[in-house]
């Protein structure tokens, strides 16, 4: 619920003005005005002034669940069926509304959900002189500000949609523009007079960005799929990217798996005039901890920064719901959330019944304590894993190796039937400190005294314990920590969050020494050894893989997901939290924690964390193991240029319980499905005999 204090005259009453998400007449018509005391005929009447007002505002405040797609042609000149079926590519990520734009130098594209059915917000939208034109993903949600401070420069604007607001913030700002939004965005905005084109991206990567350089031409999409729709985008392999695939359970940007295409970084923008581009960042992280914070003050700070983002991310016209987990950050926005709303809130979880990772206890405990309407879905080796997993190559872009998109493809599904819109926790494990590898880190720092060879004697005794079927157990973390404890601290830290070691790479890629990631990033910043890896982190496993994931697996159904830890504000905070108050002893995300413990059930407080995953151990022995029997074959892994006697003798051991490989299976199950459904090949001859074939 959104409060606005009224006062028409000096001495005359207060009012309060109180507005829910209004998802159709019949519940705006429920609109109360709620009256300190009696007042005035004119007082009244000057309140049902400001309620038409505000219906009004409600109504035309459109958010931009799209999708965008485009591309120059200096020097190709292509049909406009091109950018129709590139955009179409991304009809999932809006399917009310398609437009395109297009000029002698650019063809933009956009698709995009209709909160309402509206005449306003379709997109492209272009400036009156008709020389600006912008397709936009995202939510700016200080637009209004923002809108406010433009109008007193002069402009003027056509609609209520933020899109319209960020076009005429870049006419006024040019690139400065980036820095004052405050939301999660993927845009495109094209100046004609100046032949100019320009990208941009949000600071924490929530919105994809993909572009593709074909000599003095870009092309560019919010999804691969779009790429390829270009006939010049080729489909081959990357396989310096493959190695970082396999390492890290993500692709790193700049890289893709696809040769010649690349994520935009976050924060980052690029500029394409006349054929020339150039690149730069609108935004760079920077960790300046603040000596003088206080476990008070910080609790203080972040409590008025959780509350206020909470309620920015919560304004919508649509039905809006919360992923809850049961665990801290995701009950943290449940909060906050019942504090900003007047209405009963709808949650959703997904439950592993019967499984000792099962986190159903704890989410229906929270549900219960704020009363809010909850849906559960249960998922077990009964559902159709099968087919979900098959579904998922086709909109995970680039595969993705991490086996806890398939609960978020289930908790997407579910939710889109009752909602539009959903809060997540998100950001918060990267933010405050919130994985067990930041202890883990810790450890490790003491045990590189120990000499190597007696590191390596703990490890091989540890390989003889008998595998577990549980998610991540005792024995799992036990030797892949002493494991990472023979590496350098950098490589260490991913390898926890990673898959194949790399022994692993080298054998399933046939190099002697594959390249390590560590070695993208050989210097981090000294803020100390905690925030150092959070930096990391926040470079790249947030974007690369949590918000990946999620972006996918929400869009697939329709669905937009808000981080609202992602407030820029709260990560600028963040990052000047010291680590003491982040991590302490072996307690995580102690600031966060603190906050929350006088406002959540104690249970939340004390429980370990389990992360959103599934049993991929147990289940590739199991019901999963048909689909990957079937899929990850001889004749697939020569076709993907691996060696299959490395695969094989991987997934024996697996299932011969000698190892616990469920991760590493998982990512080579992700990327044969991959490889198959977009046709990706392993060199030019097979493109070439692709192209000819999808020509004739």
């Amino acid at each position: 619920m959104t409060e606005w204090p009224v006062r028409p005259n000096r001495t005359g009453p207060y009012f309060t003005v109180q507005l829910g998400s209004c998802r159709a007449k019949k519940e705006r018509d429920q609109l109360r005005v709620v009256a300190g005391r009696s007042a005035r005929r004119s007082t009244i009447r000057w309140v049902v002034q400001q309620i038409q007002y505000l219906l009004n505002w409600s109504l035309t405040d459109v958010p931009n669940l799209c999708g965008i797609a485009g591309f120059t042609h200096k020097n190709s000149k292509l049909t406009r069926s091109v950018i129709e079926k590139a955009t179409g590519c991304l009809h999932h990520r809006g399917p009310d509304q398609q437009g395109h734009f297009v000029s002698d130098a650019v063809s933009l594209g956009a698709v995009r959900l209709k909160i309402l059915d509206l005449s306003g917000g379709d997109q492209p939208i272009q400036t009156p002189d008709g020389d600006r034109t912008i397709v936009f993903n995202g939510e700016i949600y200080n637009y209004r500000e923002l809108r406010k401070e433009l109008e007193e420069l002069g402009h003027r604007f056509q609609s209520q949609s933020d899109t319209e607001v960020v076009l005429h913030a870049w006419q006024e700002w040019d690139m400065g523009c980036f820095p004052r939004f405050r939301g999660m965005f993927a845009v495109a905005l094209w100046q004609q007079s100046e032949k100019r084109l320009v990208l941009a991206r949000d600071r924490m990567g929530i919105k994809p960005l993909y572009i593709s350089r074909l000599g003095q031409d870009l092309v560019f999409g919010s999804e691969l799929k779009a790429l390829f729709a270009h006939p010049g985008v080729e489909r081959v392999l990357n396989t310096t990217a493959l190695n970082y695939y396999l390492a890290l359970n993500y692709v790193p940007f700049p890289y893709t798996l696809v040769e010649g295409i690349e994520k935009l970084e976050p924060g980052g923008w690029l500029e394409w005039r006349d054929g020339v581009i150039q690149t730069g960042a609108h935004w760079r992280l920077y960790f300046d901890p603040n000596p003088e914070m206080t476990l008070d003050s910080g609790k203080e700070e972040l409590d008025g920064l959780l509350r206020s983002a909470v309620k920015d991310h919560m304004i919508s016209d649509v039905p809006l719901g919360i992923w809850l987990s049961g665990g801290l950050d995701s009950s943290a926005i449940t909060h906050y959330a019942a504090e900003a709303s007047a209405k009963k809130l709808q949650t959703f979880s997904v439950s592993f019944h019967g499984r000792t990772f099962d986190e159903s206890p704890y989410f229906r405990q929270v549900a219960a304590h704020y009363g809010t309407e909850h849906h559960e879905f249960d998922l077990a080796p009964g559902e159709n894993l099968a087919s979900a997993v098959q579904q998922m190559a086709h909109y995970s872009d680039e595969p993705s190796a991490d086996a806890g998109a398939l609960p978020v493809w289930f908790l997407s599904k579910m939710c889109r039937k009752h909602v539009t819109v959903a809060l997540s926790g998100e950001g918060a494990d990267e933010l405050f400190g919130g994985y067990t590898t930041y202890v883990a880190d810790r450890y490790a720092r003491r045990l590189r005294y120990v000499p190597a060879f007696m590191k390596r004697l703990a490890l091989r005794a540890a390989m003889k314990l008998p595998v577990s079927d549980e998610k991540i157990s005792f024995e799992y973390k036990l030797k892949r920590f002493l494991a990472g404890s023979l590496l350098a601290p950098t490589e260490a830290h991913m390898f926890w969050n990673g898959a194949c070691s790399k022994a692993e790479r080298a054998a399933v890629l046939g190099l002697e020494n594959p390249t390590s990631p560590a070695s993208l990033w050989p210097e981090l910043p000294d803020v100390g050894s905690v925030n150092k890896f959070l930096y990391l982190d926040q470079l790249l496993y947030l974007p690369e893989d949590i918000l990946y994931k999620c972006d996918r697996m929400s869009m697939a159904h329709s669905l937009e997901i808000r981080p609202p830890f992602l407030d820029p504000r709260i990560v600028d905070f963040a990052a000047s939290v010291p680590e003491n108050l982040k991590v302490r002893g072996g307690t995580l995300k102690y600031l966060l924690r603190e906050l929350m413990r006088d406002k959540l059930p104690k249970s939340v407080l004390r429980r370990k964390k389990e992360g959103f995953d599934i049993p991929a151990h147990l289940w590739f022995r199991e019901s999963l193991r048909p689909l990957l029997q079937d899929t990850v074959t001889a004749k697939r892994a020569r076709e993907a240029g691996l060696q299959w006697d490395a695969i094989d003798r991987l997934m024996l051991d697996h299932q011969e319980r000698r190892v616990n490989a469920g991760y590493q299976l998982w990512g080579l199950l992700t990327l044969f499905l991959w490889m198959k459904e977009w046709n990706i090949q392993t060199n030019r001859v097979q493109v070439g005999l692709l192209a000819k074939s999808l020509s004739s």
